[in-house]
């Protein structure tokens, strides 16, 4: 397991979630249908093995990180926009950002069962 990436504060890996510290809270990011649509047209991705080709292909931004993470609060039921997101302080700096978005996608197409660790 990453011990950089937390499964704390309520966050239930078995249902695709993962934690992050943001403004010294840690919050449960999830990607629901809905979470997951739209960030395919806010990334302008034909479908979602182009989004997940993109990431697992090392060709995405800070932006795309963003945008994914943002995603993921709003599916964990947070309304924090990405411009938010951005001037927010994030537990662990920009690394542990990408390493909870890679983790958050990774589990949100993992099969039950096989809950990534």
């Amino acid at each position: 397991m990453d011990p950089h990436v937390q499964t704390g504060s309520g966050a239930n890996p078995h249902t695709g979630e993962v934690a992050l510290g943001i403004n010294g809270q840690m919050l449960p990011l999830k990607l629901t249908l809905g979470a997951l649509a739209a960030l395919e047209c806010e990334l302008r991705t034909r479908s979602l093995i182009d989004l997940v080709t993109r990431f697992e292909g090392g060709g995405f931004s800070a932006a795309d990180v963003l945008a994914l993470l943002a995603a993921g609060l709003r599916g964990g039921g947070h309304c924090l926009s990405a411009a938010e997101l951005a001037a927010a302080d994030i537990d662990g700096g920009p690394m542990q950002a990408a390493r909870v978005a890679a983790q958050l996608l990774a589990r949100s197409f993992a099969l039950p069962g096989e809950v990534t660790p």
